[in-house]
């Protein structure tokens, strides 16, 4: 059985069950359209050798999906992923990694400043606090790993447990800091201005961030005008179209119909509390590596309140996001004026990101893997840490929680040359 294409969406929907057809019209607006162009004849030696054929481009069928919910929307068109790229550089990935070792990262404990409540430690990193600060508490969560591709569900489940924890220790500092963001921005193509592993944890007070924000208000006003939950209408349509993924008991996940940009996968769990999401989003990353050749990313997660609100946060879960940001050597951006004003254009086909991420088993459970490349932090090595690690016990979420379980530092640090 072949696989669908993004390009026959408008089909598959109409071939839905009445009952699924009708939450998927409910949510997307999907329509196709035809580009077409005429080429001079000296452009065809050129148009042959970038693109297959003069074919190929002579009719090029686009389809644009928008969510109406959340007005999120996106266009595709396959076509973009062959046109050539100004790269300008040639980069040897490895070895560009391995050269960097021995930055301030690779003693964190030494070479960047600790909050104002200490350092919170895991067993595979330790938190800094940011020197330039997107907000009042802003927060580093320095891996151990120096290679930041050298992941493991188990690993990528401490990096959010370490971002929990500090999480609660901000509450205990600030009450009033209840909205808790992390994010990786995964190398420099992904906006990670260091290449030694580290992922960002803030919390912001008075509302949530503004997109998170009016996800609430569009699931919340979804739920009241059609008496359903969004994410399950969201996940039934993924789901009843093929894009859903593998993931661990309780996850949910799938290769978004209205992606930010490429390859974006979304998982849905109800509290980053559960191992299980932490462990799946781990084992969807190895999928982007291995599977999918992605090595610069994005991860957001998206998280109710701290401790009780104003507002009706009833029903959110942990929406975790993923998105590829093209390839490291790449000069020309994947951000442009559509993207910032218009809507996202994507060349990856969402059918094709499931069909590969389920070609082989989701390894959320298991323990160690196979390293992308060889660059990795050792106990002889200066990227370890002199302290010993400590294993955390889950706590409820989004109840504020002791640190029981956890050491804190409060010694004074010098500033990282960040």
């Amino acid at each position: 059985m072949s696989v669908p294409k993004i390009i026959d969406l408008p089909a598959l929907v109409e071939d839905l069950s009445p009952e699924d057809r009708a939450v998927a019209d409910r949510l997307f607006d999907v329509a196709a359209t035809t580009g077409r162009l005429d080429p001079p004849e000296a452009m065809r030696a050129w148009i042959e050798k970038s693109f297959g054929s003069v074919e190929a481009v002579l009719e090029q069928r686009i389809v644009r999906v928008t969510n109406r919910v959340t007005l999120q929307g996106t266009l595709f068109n396959g076509l973009r992923s062959s046109r050539p790229l100004d790269t300008g550089v040639s980069v040897d990935l490895e070895h560009e990694i391995e050269a960097t070792t021995g930055d301030p990262f690779c003693r964190p404990e030494q070479e960047t400043p600790a909050d104002v409540f200490g350092r919170v430690r895991g067993e595979h990193a330790v938190t800094a606090s940011n020197v330039a600060k997107y907000d009042g508490f802003h927060g580093v969560i320095v891996f151990d790993d120096h290679n930041p591709l050298h992941l493991t569900p188990e690993k990528v489940s401490d990096y959010v447990s370490v971002g929990l924890e500090w999480c609660r220790k901000v509450l205990e500092t600030d009450p009033e800091a209840r909205y808790p963001f992390l994010m990786w921005n995964c190398l420099w193509r992904a906006g990670g201005s260091i290449i030694h592993g580290h992922a960002q944890v803030t919390a912001t007070r008075g509302t949530h961030y503004p997109k998170v924000e009016r996800l609430r208000r569009a699931a919340t006003s979804y739920r009241a005008e059609h008496g359903s939950d969004y994410f399950d209408d969201l996940c039934r349509t993924h789901d009843a179209l093929g894009l859903a993924v593998p993931t661990a008991s309780g996850v949910r996940a799938f290769a978004s119909l209205s992606p930010i940009k490429e390859k974006e996968l979304i998982v849905l769990g109800q509290s980053p509390e559960d191992e299980n999401l932490r462990r799946t989003v781990g084992a969807l990353l190895q999928g982007y590596i291995h599977s999918l050749g992605v090595r610069a990313f994005n991860v957001a997660f998206y998280m109710p309140p701290l401790a009780p609100t104003s507002e009706d946060w009833s029903g959110f879960p942990t929406v975790v996001h993923l998105v590829d940001r093209g390839s490291p050597a790449n000069r020309t951006s994947d951000i442009g004026a559509m993207e910032l004003y218009a809507a996202p254009v994507v060349a990856s086909d969402p059918f094709r990101v499931a069909e590969a991420l389920r070609a082989k088993p989701l390894r959320a459970t298991q323990r160690t893997a196979q390293t992308i490349t060889s660059t990795a932090c050792s106990s002889s090595s200066p990227c370890s840490l002199t302290s010993e690690r400590q294993v955390r016990k889950s706590r409820a979420w989004p109840r504020a929680a002791s640190s029981k379980g956890r050491r804190s530092s409060s010694t004074p640090q010098p500033v990282a040359r960040t």
